[in-house]
């Protein structure tokens, strides 16, 4: 089967951010199917034109459009659309079996619809986010006609779908509301790389020491971007909340708009350097050495019902690492912790939480199994081998529904 697979912000493991489209994309590929990937090129430079490389078998096709969390929701729009723009021509004039469009952003409908009518062949349309309702929770979308013209894009995607993959049950039920029959959507979470994030002591030894954190330390993480939805400022408050404790050391690193701002949070608080380490960010592959030295690994989001049905990439690696895992917010992810056992969801209210951290510390073979059970519900419930095994055969059926359609 030839795949079109279109998502703009794909990277390898030797990017910064989340590698799903990749992960995907080579067990396709290991499955015996070709894929061409259709991505952007986000760093500043001089490259003006597509050009193409080979990533794990991947033939993956760039076009240069400067990207960057920095951006202003301006400036992100129109890279959206210049991206859309220049994908359609791209995809379709690749040969195809199915077309694969993954958003964010919702814009990434319109090349994949393009090159399905072009090829004459399907589309699946997977939603990782659900657009418009979190950027106009967030604010971002505050223009009634910008906003209808939104909505009428999201509606746009799932009429010329074939299938729909949703990456949580709370992006499933949003989308089902839109009217789209349940029969045409499937949940295929975010997933879990076990090979690459794994529970190695000798690798969380050695990043402590080249950090200076004390290895009896419980070392709390959060890694990943600092923008307007990831509210990072709560784990500073936190840090400040038990910086005369011992027992924690916290650990930032990433990059965002917000970074400076939560930067400077820290040491206003006088807690940087103290009870938080911040660094920049780092390529996928340098993760794997940080959450082995984790105790807790986290995800935070801003206080916004819309935000809650994520499905955030560090859930799933930090999960892989045998970290406890904890969130600052409800939804689908704080109720699968509850249920396993292998994390917790703390508090909004920093007092609140600082005492769920101190209770869990006062009790080291309950943070012991914790950290079992999230490894434990990695491999049975969110290997990548395995989900990628459900995403071919949406991709299959897809093709053959249309196919049958098409009679």
């Amino acid at each position: 089967m030839r795949v079109t697979y279109l998502h703009q912000y794909f990277n390898t493991p030797e990017m910064a951010g989340g590698t799903r489209s990749y992960e995907m994309a080579r067990r396709l590929v290991q499955a015996g199917h070709q894929v061409n990937m259709v991505t952007s090129w986000r760093d500043e430079g001089r490259r003006r034109e597509w050009f193409e490389t080979d990533e794990a078998g991947i033939r993956v096709h760039w076009l240069p459009v400067p990207y960057s969390n920095h951006m202003g929701y301006p400036e992100r729009i129109r890279a959206f659309f210049r991206f859309a723009w220049g994908a359609a021509r791209k995809a379709a004039s690749l040969t195809a079996d199915v077309v694969f469009a993954t958003s964010t952003p919702l814009t990434i409908a319109l090349p994949g619809v393009h090159a399905a009518r072009r090829q004459k062949v399907p589309m699946v349309f997977e939603v990782r986010d659900l657009w418009p309702e979190v950027p106009i929770a967030m604010g971002a979308l505050s223009n009634p006609i910008i906003r209808r013209g939104a909505h009428w894009l999201e509606g746009f995607a799932y009429r010329n779908a074939q299938q729909i993959v949703a990456l949580s049950s709370g992006i499933a039920a949003g989308i089902i509301q839109t009217g789209v029959p349940g029969r045409l959507v499937s949940e295929i979470p975010n997933s879990c790389d076990l090979d690459f994030f794994y529970p190695d002591e000798k690798l969380g030894s050695d990043f402590r020491s080249e950090h200076n954190i004390p290895c009896e330390k419980i070392l709390i993480v959060y890694t990943g971007t600092f923008g307007r939805v990831n509210d990072v400022s709560y784990m500073v408050y936190l840090a400040e909340a038990l910086k005369n404790d011992k027992r924690f050391h916290f650990l930032s690193i990433g990059d965002g708009v917000e970074y400076e701002d939560v930067h400077k949070l820290a040491e206003d608080l006088g807690v940087l350097g103290r009870s938080i380490t911040m660094l920049p960010r780092v390529p996928k592959s340098k993760i794997t050495s940080v959450l082995a030295a984790a105790d807790i690994a986290t995800s935070f989001v801003a206080p916004i019902p819309e935000l809650e049905a994520n499905s955030a990439n560090k859930f799933f690696d930090g999960l892989s690492a045998g970290c406890c895992f904890a969130v600052n917010h409800g939804g689908w992810q704080a109720e699968t912790l509850k249920e396993s056992g292998a994390g917790l969801q703390l508090d909004r209210d920093i007092v609140v939480a600082r005492q769920q951290l101190q209770t869990l510390a006062e009790h080291p073979e309950r943070l012991a199994q914790t950290k079992k059970a999230a490894r434990k519900l990695a491999e049975e419930r969110f290997s990548r081998d395995k989900l990628a095994v459900q995403l071919e055969r949406v991709l299959v059926r897809a093709r053959q529904d249309y196919a049958r359609d098409a009679r």
